[in-house]
């Protein structure tokens, strides 16, 4: 084996301590080195192997630095073992708390990149309940849907929509044309689909309508069951277009429309404190920021 092609091990451990804790100064205490010492370390690594690992000042790793952060993890696994002593494998497993509309729409057609990405990662998906954030299992990290503000975990915004009133070709050529939904008269006259997860309020408020929240009307607690319940034609639906986009685009559902409101609900990635100090959950947070539209 040609020696020269193996980069230093205090480089390799710097990198690992850098990648998995995302600061240079926890690496360098952790590592009982200076700032600058890792630094020079991350330095002498890229240009050893002439390519970058970080994109970013925030330590976030390239493609290149996440696959070779797998090798070094391997590697550094192995060397820890004593002679005779049996190594311990397995996957590293990452368990996900996720709302069934967003894991439905947004994290299900990419599981396979994720896979192909992080082959050494099992992951789990547990249900969440939206707005209530009550998961069905201990997760690792949990997506959220919700105003923000969290006190009871750290978290990060990944998806902000915008609304606008929807319902099926049929409903519409049956009970339209509409104008928009920015009068009192016609939000009175025709179906609503209730959720409180996008209620109506916010409409009304949006276009300055004086009318409260409606009290009838069928009703879900998962969006896309509302946007399935309105493309058979049940009524008009709020969908946030990101998160609609299958519906829209299918032509399950029509715009009607051309003034969408931002919604004052996101969806956020939540972990405890020093749970993002695992690589599989900075990994995950960071490919699943990536992948979002």
């Amino acid at each position: 084996m040609a020696t020269r092609r193996i980069p230093p091990i205090q480089c390799l451990l710097t990198f690992e301590a850098v990648a998995r804790l995302r600061s240079a100064s926890r690496a360098a205490e952790e590592l009982c080195v200076t700032v600058s010492a890792v630094s020079h370390r991350l330095r002498q690594l890229e240009t050893h192997l002439g390519v970058r690992l970080f994109s970013r000042g925030d330590f976030t790793l390239t493609h290149e630095g996440e696959t070779y952060l797998q090798h070094v993890d391997t590697a550094l696994a192995a060397l820890q073992q004593m002679p005779g002593e049996r190594a311990a494998v397995g996957p590293r497993r990452l368990r996900v708390a996720v709302t069934p509309s967003f894991c439905r729409q947004f994290l299900m057609p990419k599981l396979e990149l994720f896979r192909r990405s992080y082959p050494d990662i099992e992951l789990t998906l547990h249900v969440s309940i939206p707005l209530r954030d009550v998961t069905a299992e201990a997760a690792d990290l949990e997506i959220r849907y919700g105003l923000g503000g969290y006190t009871d975990v750290e978290h990060r915004l990944i998806l902000r929509d915008v609304v606008t009133p929807a319902c099926s070709p049929a409903f519409l050529d049956e009970f339209g044309p509409f104008d928009g939904f920015e009068h009192e008269a016609e939000c009175a006259r025709v179906r609503l689909i209730r959720s409180p997860l996008e209620p109506w309020g916010n409409w009304y408020a949006h276009c300055r309508l004086a009318l409260t929240e409606p009290l009838n009307g069928a009703q879900f607690n998962d969006l896309g069951l509302a946007y399935d319940a309105a493309a058979s034609g049940f009524g008009v639906v709020l969908v946030r277009h990101k998160l609609g986009a299958a519906w829209f685009d299918s032509g399950r559902l029509l715009n009607l429309s051309e003034r969408p409101m931002r919604s004052p609900f996101g969806h956020y990635i939540c972990w405890a404190p020093g749970a993002l100090e695992r690589w599989e959950c900075a990994a995950f947070v960071d490919w699943l920021q990536g992948v979002l539209p």
